[in-house]
């Protein structure tokens, strides 16, 4: 279907985008998978193409194009596989908050690296003790001097092993009522003192994307690195929450159009009893009320993102189709397996990968749970 928020210039953009992706990306993916781990020369790839970050301000290295183009990175990399998440974190996660809230100096210093791929960026917000409760995080920081001190370990944060930049949240104020007014948000660089990596996580999918554990030991990070104003970093993250949602709804969408456009193909091809597996009427009707809800859920994904390009506040749509949209595409990914029978438990299959990739949608960004609290909230109860 034509997308709403697609013009000539963004399929011109895909095109070419595909075309580097047909090069650079789709004949390696399988062995990042068995690495665990994306190779910084792909982002550098990316980043020399004009593929990371394309509407940052032309100033600072990007092309200042319409967030319209970011949607088309997010949905082409999202084809190659769910591995490729931390790309579009980066691009349309974390760089916002440094574009947003960052001064010119902070823009001047850290952006430009950020669109060529010399920077990798994460934002760390999760703890071992504290997931979507996040006005309760114990990461705090002090400032001494020209610098604060940072304590607090962080968790299943993505980029955690490649990051050179990393946006912590944390307690500058530990004894602020509400809590939630005590937050701030700073951004340690890789080399900073007091802060060291633990460990890579082994997770059930996303086998190339990494993850890891980040520990600040007394990290001395300079007071210049503090991002927008002390206390004001909760407001930060909720405002920024909507895109970030948006993303991994968009991600979600994708992975349920491939994963069906995958078993339809194979379908066709497989036979038993004498004929092909798409004559029976079971494989039919599974089909088409996967196709059914998968076209709806574009439909209203489309709308969503058309008015998110135009400024709109649609936090409680957003929190809708990020809630919908991963659990339908983990239902998708549940028939396409049954209908690939016993190949479809098999690695040689897509529909393998992506049966344990796609759970995790329904946690990060904000669990559904909280999804459907945001949602009854905003609806008056």
């Amino acid at each position: 279907m034509k997308h709403l928020y697609l013009h000539e210039d963004h399929q011109i953009f895909r095109e070419a985008l595909r075309k580097f992706l047909e090069k650079e990306a789709y004949p390696f993916y399988e062995q990042w998978e068995e690495d665990r781990l994306i190779p910084r020369s792909f982002w550098e790839k990316m980043g020399g193409q004009g593929f990371l970050c394309p509407d940052i301000d032309e100033v600072y290295g990007g092309s200042g194009t319409d967030w319209g183009f970011s949607v088309v990175i997010i949905e082409e990399l999202e084809r190659i596989g769910s591995g490729t998440v931390g790309i579009g974190l980066h691009n349309d996660i974390v760089v916002p908050y440094l574009t947003s809230y960052g001064t010119d100096e902070q823009k001047q210093r850290w952006l430009p690296k950020c669109t060529t791929g010399e920077i990798i960026s994460a934002i760390a917000m999760t703890e071992p003790g504290t997931g979507s409760d996040l006005a309760n995080i114990k990461t705090t920081a002090v400032l001494n001097g020209d610098h604060f001190i940072l304590n607090g370990q962080k968790t299943f944060i993505t980029n955690g092993i490649h990051s050179d930049l990393i946006i912590v949240a944390c307690k500058t104020d530990p004894q602020a009522v509400p809590s939630y007014k005590g937050i701030s948000l700073l951004v340690v660089e890789r080399n900073a003192p007091g802060f060291s990596r633990g460990r890579k996580l082994n997770k059930v999918g996303l086998y190339c994307q990494d993850t890891a554990e980040l520990i600040f030991e007394d990290c001395i990070v300079p007071k210049e690195n503090l991002l927008g104003e002390e206390g004001k970093g909760f407001s930060y993250l909720m405002e920024k929450l909507q895109q970030e949602r948006l993303v991994v709804a968009i991600a979600a969408q994708v992975a349920a159009e491939e994963m069906l456009s995958m078993t339809i193909n194979y379908v066709k091809s497989r036979e038993a009893f004498g004929k092909a597996v798409s004559k029976f009427q079971n494989t039919q009707f599974k089909i088409a009320e996967m196709a059914t809800e998968i076209e709806m859920g574009r439909a209203f994904l489309d709308q969503l993102i058309a008015s998110h390009i135009s400024g709109q506040e649609i936090v409680t749509k957003v929190s809708m189709a990020k809630y919908k949209l991963t659990e339908m595409a983990k239902e998708v990914a549940a028939e396409c397996m049954q209908l690939h029978g016993g190949y479809g438990y098999m690695e040689e299959y897509k529909i393998a990968r992506r049966y344990r990739d796609i759970p995790v949608a329904s946690i990060y960004a904000g669990t559904n749970e909280i999804m459907k609290t945001i949602i009854a909230k905003n609806l008056g109860l």
